[in-house]
């Protein structure tokens, strides 16, 4: 019982996302959703004209040439169903580019609040299967299903009135037949949802999975376990593809339900108007028709189940959506439960702007307990100061509040007189993040905007020309993936020259030097040394002696506490 609960809290709180983002963008729905009746509008006209033709021509026997007023008129209809059509989808698609653009931004905008350390626990490849997949997922319900779950309502609607009008015992048909296909859709999209959900999560699953096995294979192929990964990659790709399966399995389930009373209720009316112009059948209004009402009539049947029909194609649209939604209501409701903390002042003494202070911080994570207790750091801006201690003693953890990735639990930061985070901050830890691309990529990654002489001007500072020099391309040299074809020592010296492309005052330095052997830790002490006279203000947390040697002063970090060393 319990598990049905939360199941319905899930299903409507991703309900209330989709809703949420829906509103920004009324205006264009309705507008497509006008167009949409428009279009109704017009394929009936579009139907009683040629019913009306038939009639006059076989009938009647007028002569084609007296017709061609309905016939211009005839073909006006159609350029208007044309027209309605193309202008219902312009509009729908705009809807869903922007709801699709907004999500984006607002994940972005997670992402960065978040913090690399928020973002530890989830795999990249997870992110990037949410950043296109899960996003994409979303643009069939706004271009598709939004409008057309109104338009399932209405068009049948129009079009059964105009039947109503013709005949009401062919009507009485339809609308008997129209309500039983909602309802088994309703019925079959509840199983849909859930599918949709399990296929969101193992899309992120397989997706992790595999680029976990790809970053590893090195790895793998030195122990002699890639068939052991080839093997679950397989059995992951085995459960997504049976995933799918169930969900195409509902999809077609849903269709068949639908064409199957929409057939039925067609040949009902069919055989009705048979038998009523042949004679046979003398109830109600069959015997007033004609071969235009008739006509008519089994023209509009189909048209009066095409809404619902549409609706069914798009129905998975929905129950896609609602699995991306579930998932990013799930990240919202994580990012939106912050600890409380005065991070800084806004009105901050004008002293301040000289310095990075940190007054009475305190930080606790779940599991850890207090990992920083009543930390008090005054650093003056150029000075440079190295962070000592054991590891798990809080340093890396300062230099995350610092940089504005850890939302602290008490106490204040400000960096040169703005809360930390609101200023740009050069990033340094253990594993820098080096992309596949050229050299002058991976220096942008971090400085769009920078030009190959600053580029070059930050290699020279980081004690990189020597190995550019060597390049053939130059610094449209190509770098495999986390600086595959460079040493430790290189690729750490190739993030650190980012720092002197970001405009930053402020550098942070998590053990720049862990990882490497004595020969590659001496050009990255060197490279430091020289940022550190540049005059920017540098805070490294480090174990190397030669580091502390740089440092202005030493501050040891020791069971969350901060002592001078």
């Amino acid at each position: 019982m319990k598990a049905i609960t939360i199941d319905r809290q899930r299903r409507a709180r991703a309900r209330q996302w989709l809703q949420r983002y829906q509103r920004p963008v009324r205006s264009w729905l309705l507008g497509a959703l006008a167009a949409a009746l428009c279009n109704v509008v017009a394929t009936v006209l579009q139907l009683g004209l040629m019913a009306w033709l038939i009639q006059r021509i076989l009938v009647d026997q007028v002569s084609v040439s007296q017709l061609l007023k309905p016939a211009m008129a005839l073909a006006c209809a159609v350029l208007l169903r044309a027209l309605s059509q193309a202008l219902h989808d312009y509009c729908a698609q705009r809807a869903s580019a922007r709801v699709r653009q907004q999500v984006r931004f607002d994940l972005l905008q997670r992402w960065a609040v978040a913090g690399p350390v928020g973002l530890a626990g989830r795999s990249s490849a997870t992110l990037a299967n949410h950043w296109i997949e899960q996003v994409q997922a979303l643009d069939g319900y706004y271009a598709r299903f939004a409008t057309q779950q109104w338009l399932a309502l209405a068009g049948p609607l129009l079009i059964g009135l105009v039947v109503l009008w013709q005949d009401w015992v062919a009507a009485l048909f339809l609308f008997l037949a129209g309500p039983l296909i909602p309802l088994f859709m309703a019925l079959v999209g509840m199983s849909a949802e859930r599918l949709s959900q399990q296929h969101v999560l193992e899309a992120g699953r397989l997706a992790g999975h595999f680029l976990d096995r790809v970053r590893s294979l090195t790895t793998l192929q030195l122990f002699g376990q890639v068939p052991a990964a080839v093997a679950d990659v397989r059995a992951a790709a085995d459960r997504y593809r049976r995933i799918n399966m169930r969900t195409l399995r509902v999809a077609f389930l849903s269709s068949a339900v639908l064409e199957f009373f929409a057939a039925a209720a067609i040949a009902v009316v069919a055989m009705y108007i048979g038998f009523g112009l042949l004679g046979y059948i003398d109830f109600g209004p069959a015997g007033e028709l004609t071969l235009f009402s008739g006509l008519f009539i089994l023209l509009l049947a189909p048209e009066f189940f095409q809404p619902l029909r549409t609706l069914a194609q798009h129905y998975h649209d929905r129950a896609a959506a609602l699995g991306a939604a579930d998932t990013f209501a799930d990240f919202e409701r994580e990012g939106d439960d912050p600890q409380t903390v005065s991070a800084g002042s806004a009105t901050a003494p004008q002293a301040w702007a000289q310095q990075v202070r940190v007054d009475a911080l305190g930080l606790s994570y779940p599991g850890r307990g207090r990992v920083l207790d009543g930390v008090e750091l005054h650093v003056q801006r150029g000075e440079v100061v190295a962070l000592v201690g054991p590891s798990g003693s809080g340093k890396s953890s300062l230099l995350h509040c610092l940089a504005g990735f850890v939302t602290p639990d008490t106490g204040s930061i400000t960096v040169f007189g703005k809360p930390a985070g609101s200023l740009p901050v050069a990033w340094l830890d253990q594993r820098p993040l080096l992309i596949q691309g050229s050299w002058a990529d991976n220096l942008r990654f971090t400085a769009p905007d920078a030009r190959p002489q600053a580029m070059r001007a930050a290699l020279d500072a980081a004690g990189l020309t020597d190995l550019l020099d060597q390049q053939a391309a130059g610094l449209d040299a190509p770098l495999g993936e986390q600086g595959r074809g460079l040493s430790g020592g290189q690729a750490r010296r190739l993030a650190l020259a980012r720092a002197w492309l970001i405009r930053s005052d402020l550098v942070l330095l998590d053990e720049p030097t862990a990882g490497l052997d004595e020969t590659s830790q001496q050009p990255v002490i060197e490279a430091i040394a020289r940022l550190a006279a540049s005059g920017r203000t540098v805070i490294v947390a480090t174990h190397h002696p030669a580091l502390m040697t740089v440092a202005d002063r030493c501050l040891r970090v020791e069971q969350g506490h901060l002592y001078h060393a």
